[in-house]
């Protein structure tokens, strides 16, 4: 599958139609098919909303900046119509009643969404091995996990069945699935998208962002999606404004910070070598390596635990098997109800997370854990608000080594959970990041994080657009 700039130039010059890129996407996707990545396909809506674009087209009405362009999104958002199973038994057969805003705006701007894309269950993984549709296979190297918990969305991408997808990102989910797969994924400030319709994890830390097999298309699929919406007071109220003005800017003049926690003890050394090269190639294009220090983020991988599971717990209350969801048959009393729906509805990954949450919700643990947790998390934030004092923009990995074998999360979660030690601070802290690919170790694709200051997502595409041009 092309870009999303190559598919416009074919679909304005007559070469394609939507109906035509929307049935070779879905002829992808049924041709790889052993990748797990999707949990539906949507065959007779896509191309309904196909026939509507080309019927736009050829009106000559105005056309939306997606028009016709093939989209998959994360099996978490609403779709009305359409299931939205969070990857869970619990929600299996549970039918959208209505549409969530980000992808109302996908659809105003003429996107064809092809799928509902796999992902850990809940959103709870690195690993896209949770789910209870059974795990995404990794393109690249099949013995190997394509990252989560936005793994489906990832591989659409990468396998070439869409330009581009939507998935969701609460400590790392869209990055380092990126990173696994070699494609470009982006996490924007909290506030920049409507989670209004994404099914929540930890509605502190959850936001929804694009992947592309360009810098570009993630550019063109953030400026449709991002803006204020009634139905969630959490977005911000800055206009809506063109990302990709930026990308050919280039880096002269920058200056990079380069965090010593960061480039130390844990990081596989051959993904540090590829790092460290981009980064030579940025000093040689006219920027300024500047070595800086976040003196708290040791604590990030545990406080993000903390609150993210505090907030699961919480919000995973709802499904009680009274309203909507599974519901078990063989529940006689009230309590029987919510235990064994819940029991048998949710998987391990999920039940050891809201435990955890209740855990440390409870009495006499609350302030021991969950109240430091959040004290951590504000002088976290307060680390990047300093270094961005004197750098424009932050590099790191997007991971500590290359994509885990798979079966890790069941002999050694605790690898899994680490997997998102560079990833969760920016969550905490409400920070975009972006994870571009760099370079190459022992045969798989190495990401590279960069980490932008509040709302200034066009600058931090221009730095990743030039790690794009410099690493061909």
């Amino acid at each position: 599958m092309h870009s999303i700039q190559d598919l416009q130039k074919k679909l304005a010059s007559g070469e394609a139609t939507a109906e035509s890129l929307a049935k070779a996407a879905l002829d992808k996707i049924e041709s790889t098919k052993n990748l797990n990545a999707y949990i539906s396909v949507l065959n007779e809506r896509a191309l309904a909303k196909a026939a509507e674009s080309d019927a736009r087209r050829a009106q000559g009405k105005s056309l939306g900046a997606l028009d016709g362009i093939p989209v998959a999104v994360k099996d978490n958002m609403c779709l009305e119509g359409t299931r939205t199973t969070v990857a869970s038994k619990i929600l299996e057969n549970f039918v959208a009643p209505y549409t969530a805003t980000a992808l109302q705006k996908l659809e105003a701007a003429g996107a064809v969404i092809v799928g509902k894309t796999n992902m850990d269950e809940f959103a709870m993984g690195s690993s896209n091995e949770t789910s209870f549709f059974g795990p995404v296979k990794n393109p690249l190297d099949e013995s190997r996990v394509p990252g989560g918990s936005s793994g489906g969305s990832a591989v659409a991408v990468a396998a070439g069945t869409v330009p581009c997808a939507l998935g969701s990102d609460t400590g790392g989910s869209i990055r380092q699935p990126a990173a696994c797969t070699g494609v470009v994924g982006l996490k924007p400030t909290y506030g920049r998208v409507s989670r209004y319709g994404l099914l929540a994890y930890a509605s502190s830390l959850d936001q929804i962002g694009p992947f592309g097999s360009t810098v570009a298309d993630c550019a063109t699929l953030l400026s449709a999606i991002c803006g204020i919406d009634p139905n969630d007071n959490t977005t911000s109220t800055r206009p809506t404004e063109d990302f990709g003005a930026k990308l050919d800017a280039g880096v002269k003049g920058k200056v990079i910070g380069i965090p010593k926690e960061y480039f130390g003890e844990g990081l596989d050394k051959d993904c540090k070598a590829a790092i460290d090269a981009m980064l030579k190639k940025m000093e040689q294009e006219g920027a300024t390596l500047k070595e800086i220090s976040l003196p708290h983020i040791s604590y990030a991988v545990s406080s993000y635990y903390i609150i993210a599971t505090a907030e699961a717990s919480s919000n995973l209350s709802r499904y009680d098997g009274v309203r909507y969801g599974y519901r078990s048959k063989e529940a006689r009393k009230l309590f029987d109800l919510y235990a064994k729906s819940r029991s048998e509805g949710f998987g391990k990954e999920v039940q050891r997370r809201i435990l955890l949450g209740s855990y440390v919700l409870s009495a006499g643990f609350y302030d021991a854990y969950y109240v430091q947790a959040q004290k951590v998390r504000r002088l976290i934030t307060d680390d990047f608000t300093e270094a961005f004092k004197t750098v424009d923009v932050i590099a790191s990995p997007t991971m500590p080594g290359l994509p885990l074998k798979c079966g890790m999360n069941e002999s050694d979660p605790m690898a899994v959970y680490l997997s998102d030690i560079y990833t969760v601070s920016l969550n905490l802290s409400g920070l975009p990041g972006i994870s571009v690919p760099c370079g190459m170790a022992g045969g798989l694709p190495v990401g590279l994080q960069w980490i932008g200051k509040p709302f200034m997502e066009a600058d931090l595409l221009s730095v990743a657009a030039a790690t794009e041009r410099l690493n061909k």
